[in-house]
């Protein structure tokens, strides 16, 4: 059973930054994918960016393109979401997600969450 525990949300003023983690454990292969998702209240999940624990290669939401850099240590199982730039519309619950995926940008592909962590950035 794959477990994803986030930590590293926080508030914080427009145009600042924040680095989410994700630490994974029950899996040791290389073919999962893991991706970060937020939602806001009333609005649907969103997906932010994903990465591939086997090549490295990362993908990005445009919201996020050139503010959010997603990253991995595969020594510790954990995958890293560093968040500049931030914005008022940043500000969501986010959600860690693994999963052997087709299209990163589709949740329902992804089949473990972790529990979530807020990210709240004031104006």
């Amino acid at each position: 059973q794959v477990q994803l525990v986030e930590s590293g949300g926080g508030s914080v003023q427009a145009g600042g930054s924040l680095r989410l983690s994700c630490a994974a454990s029950g899996y040791t292969d290389r073919g999962y994918y893991m991706g970060w998702f937020r939602q806001a209240p009333g609005k649907e999940r969103e997906w932010v960016a994903s990465i591939s624990t086997g090549s490295g290669s990362t993908y990005y939401a445009d919201s996020v393109k050139g503010r959010f850099t997603i990253s991995q240590d595969n020594a510790k199982n954990t995958v890293y979401l560093q968040m500049n730039s931030l914005k008022p519309e940043d500000t969501a619950m986010y959600y860690c997600a693994a999963g052997r995926v087709h299209w990163v940008y589709n949740p329902y592909e992804y089949n473990y969450w972790g529990q979530g962590t807020q990210v709240t950035v004031s104006s």
